[in-house]
Formats: structure tokens, C-alpha cells, sequence
């Protein structure tokens, strides 16, 4: 596409390995057009393309088998003047050489630069890769890291945005990765944040409320189905959102693992806590489809008064809803699944508080007074439940109640600006685009210009 719009590219930056045929392509075009070598053109490749792995997932990992590579590819190797093992060599997993042509292999093995989407997700990519590498130690593996980060501007809620321009003064989206600009929110009163947030909270409940109406209008839905759906919620409850897609590896029904003991932390008749999930499952993933009619199913039980509750149709319209609106972000992934996950940003830069285990980005993220961790450096179904259930009760909830002289919950406004201070600036899309810029393109389009 870029060749027929006559742009000239100098660096092609690969995400995941679903587009490494186009390593082969530039290869083609080297000797084709610039009539290199196959070893020049090689190298040029290696030297100026980068790849981003982005899962730990085997099962995100595209693996072709041999028959299908030699059915397409048989008139491609030749073109390029490889025989058919040296072209199958480049997508050889040396930990499973029969399994097929592994294209994340072709990614790390034809490009010098390389990386992962988190300082914890560096650590598990070495390790699962580091026979590529023909290494025993992970830590020489030559990948390195660039956290994700979000787009600010669109996630941030129109109040808070309007308050950061008179705060943070009118140029500070092209600053927002600067920790000094942050600081100044410091400034904006404990109850000005919390009226904000609690404007967004009063939106995200009337959301919910409203499609439950129109369905009910519309099809006459069961009663329990419209409470299950969230006609009941309260913007005056603690209120706890887990919204992401619904797979085993994330644990979106970790909290309801004793529902005994989680009836009795949503139903404290002084402390009441509700739960809002939403997310979707991918067609094919049977467990995860389960998973949403569990919570479902829990979600219509009357002795969760309403205070569970599943919202369809996730999309960005109802992530945005929420990622504003909810007091708590809950993430629970199965540790070291997660490669960095970037909705806890968007909540945190609204002043929304983090509850995560320490994978993903929360390890870099987390400072102890600005969310909340859960569980230890492993997973364990049981024991991180049980984690949940005793932050829940002994530090959130009373955090969120306390109520001094104020009409509102000072202390947990101080936090939540807290959180808006330490993680706005360093999980911004302008900072990830700055370190790619240092760590990559700046340094290969000097040595192209040599």
C-alpha cells in the first residue's frame, strides 16, 4: 500500500506476529529493487525493523503448519533465493520444532530490535523465548521494554479535562508526560474532585438504569433480569467495576469464589458495597462464555439485593461510562498472564483507585498509596479471593464511609489525586511514544543516515 501511495518508509515496527510476513516482503524488495544481496538485504531487515510481542498467551501465538507454509510459500522462497529449510529456519520454535512456522519467532529472529509491553511481561517474554536465543540465562536475552500507555485526551471526563486546562495550564496535553505538571493537581480541593467524580458516578448510574428501561419497555424483560442488568444501582454505594474481555486467564469470577462471605460485604446494611461487570467473551472460548453466565446467574439472585450486576454490549461508549464513574478498578489476572492491560490507566488518570494484582503494568504503577495490590508475586485462586475479601473489609470500604467533619469522603479523595499524580504521567501514550522514539527509531535512522 505504501509502495502504490509513493511514501518511502525507513523502519517497519511490527506488533504481535500476525503481520511478520512483511520482514520476508521487505527482504524481496531489497534484493528486487535496491539489487542487494540476500545476506545485505537480511541484514538491512534485521537492522531496521522493530517487533513488539504483546501476549504471553501460547494461544495467541500463530503457528502455520509446514504443509500450509509449502502449499503458499513454495514460489516465494525461491524468488528470494532460499531453499525451502533455511526459508522454514526463521519461524522454528526450537522448544516445539514440529509444532509448525511460528510467527513470533520470525519476529524475534528477524528484527534487532525488540520488546515487550511491560517491565514484568519483559521478564516472562525472556524467559519464554530464550531458547531463540540459544541462552540459559534470561537476563542477556535481548529484549527489551516499552510500557504501554493511553491516550489521555480520550479517556479523561470533559469536567476534569476543562479543570486540568485552568490547573495544569492550556498547554498541558503536549506535557502530560512531565511529572512537575502533574504535581499541580496537588491544588484542585479534595471536594472538587470528589464532586466530579461523583457527577460521573450519577451518569454511569442513570446509563445503566436507562437501558434497562428501554429494554424493559421494549421486550418486557423478567424482573430479575432487569435487577441483574443494574436497575438497582446506587451512585451512593462503594462501587467496584470490572469491565474487560471475559477469559480464564483474567479470573473475572474470582470475587464471587465465596459468595457467602461476599453477600455479607455487599449487604452491610451501614457499608454497602455493589459490583458492576460488563466484557465479552470471544466466540470460540467456551470457559469464558461460562464465566458470564455465572455471573449472570449470581447477578439475578435476589439475596445480592441488586447489588451485582452485568452490563451487555461492552464497548468503548460503556468502558468510557465506567472507567469515569466507578470508585474501584478491579483486576485480578492470573499472574504472569498479563502483559501490561491499560484500562487501569484509564480509570486512574480519572481519579478512579486501582485494584490489581501485581501483574501487568500495576508493578511500575503501584506506589502503595495510590490503589491497592492484591495476593502475592504468584497466583492462587483461594488465597487471592480471600486477599479481595479482606482489602475490601478491613481498607476500602472503611476508607470510602469515613466521613469527618466533611460531607464527603475526604481521605479518599486525597488518594484518588494521588493516583492522578503518579500514574498520569508515566502511562501517557506521549510518554510510550517518547521511549520508542529513544530507544528505536531515533537510533536506526542514525545509523541509516551513516
Amino acid at each position: 500500500v505504501l509502495e502504490e501511495l509513493g511514501i518511502k518508509y525507513s523502519i517497519l515496527h511490527l506488533n504481535e506476529g500476525h503481520p511478520a510476513f512483511a520482514l520476508f516482503e521487505r527482504v524481496r524488495s531489497f534484493i528486487e529493487d535496491e539489487k542487494m544481496s540476500l545476506e545485505e538485504a537480511i541484514k538491512k531487515v534485521k537492522e531496521t525493523s522493530v517487533f513488539t510481542t504483546h501476549t504471553p498467551l501460547q494461544a495467541a501465538t500463530d503457528v502455520y503448519s509446514f504443509d500450509m507454509m509449502s502449499n503458499y510459500f513454495r514460489d516465494y522462497w525461491q524468488r528470494l533465493g532460499l531453499s525451502k529449510d533455511q526459508f522454514f529456519s526463521f519461524g522454528i520454535n526450537p522448544d516445539a520444532p514440529n509444532a509448525g512456522f511460528n510467527m513470533t519467532v520470525l519476529g524475534l529472529k528477524m528484527c534487532h530490535q525488540r520488546n515487550a509491553v511491560s517491565k514484568k511481561h519483559s521478564e516472562v517474554t525472556k524467559e519464554i523465548w530464550k531458547d531463540v536465543f540459544a541462552m540459559d540465562d534470561k537476563e542477556n536475552v535481548p529484549i527489551e521494554y516499552v510500557t504501554n500507555g493511553v491516550h489521555i485526551p480520550t479517556w479523561l471526563g470533559d469536567e476534569l479535562t476543562r479543570t486540568y486546562d485552568k490547573v495544569l495550564g492550556e498547554q498541558w496535553q503536549h506535557l502530560e508526560d512531565e511529572e512537575a505538571v502533574w504535581s499541580r493537581v496537588e491544588e484542585i480541593e479534595a471536594e472538587k474532585i470528589w464532586n466530579m467524580h461523583y457527577t460521573n458516578k450519577v451518569r454511569l448510574v442513570n446509563f445503566v438504569r436507562e437501558r434497562v428501561r428501554q429494554k424493559w419497555s421494549n421486550e418486557g424483560i423478567d424482573p430479575l433480569v432487569a435487577m441483574a442488568e443494574g436497575v438497582m444501582l446506587d451512585p451512593d454505594i462503594l462501587t467496584i467495576g470490572f469491565a474487560r474481555r471475559m477469559t480464564s486467564y483474567k479470573r473475572p469470577n474470582l470475587i464471587l469464589h465465596d459468595l457467602e462471605r461476599l453477600e455479607k460485604i455487599v449487604n452491610n446494611s451501614d457499608r454497602p458495597v455493589q459490583i458492576i461487570f460488563t466484557g465479552k467473551a470471544h466466540p470460540s472460548d467456551n470457559p469464558g462464555k461460562k464465566m458470564i453466565q455465572n455471573i449472570f446467574k449470581v447477578a439475578q439472585n435476589p439475596r445480592f439485593k441488586g447489588r451485582i450486576a452485568f452490563i451487555e454490549d461492552y464497548g468503548e461508549e460503556v468502558a468510557k461510562y465506567l472507567v469515569r464513574g466507578v470508585d474501584v478498578w478491579l483486576n485480578n489476572p492470573e499472574i504472569p498472564m498479563e502483559a501490561c492491560g491499560t484500562s487501569g490507566m484509564k480509570a486512574s488518570l480519572n481519579g478512579t483507585l486501582h485494584f490489581s494484582g501485581l501483574d501487568g503494568w500495576w508493578p511500575e504503577g503501584y506506589t502503595g498509596e495510590n490503589g491497592w495490590k492484591i495476593g502475592e508475586e504468584t497466583s492462587d485462586d483461594t488465597r487471592d479471593a480471600n486477599a479481595i475479601y479482606d482489602t475490601l473489609e478491613n481498607e476500602i470500604v472503611p476508607l470510602f464511609y469515613r466521613r469527618g467533619k466533611e460531607s464527603f469522603p475526604k481521605a479518599w479523595a486525597e488518594k484518588m489525586k494521588k493516583a492522578i499524580m503518579s500514574i498520569s504521567p508515566h502511562f501517557s501514550a506521549r510518554r510510550m511514544m517518547k521511549d520508542y522514539l529513544e530507544m528505536f527509531y531515533v537510533p536506526i535512522s542514525k545509523k541509516i543516515k551513516e
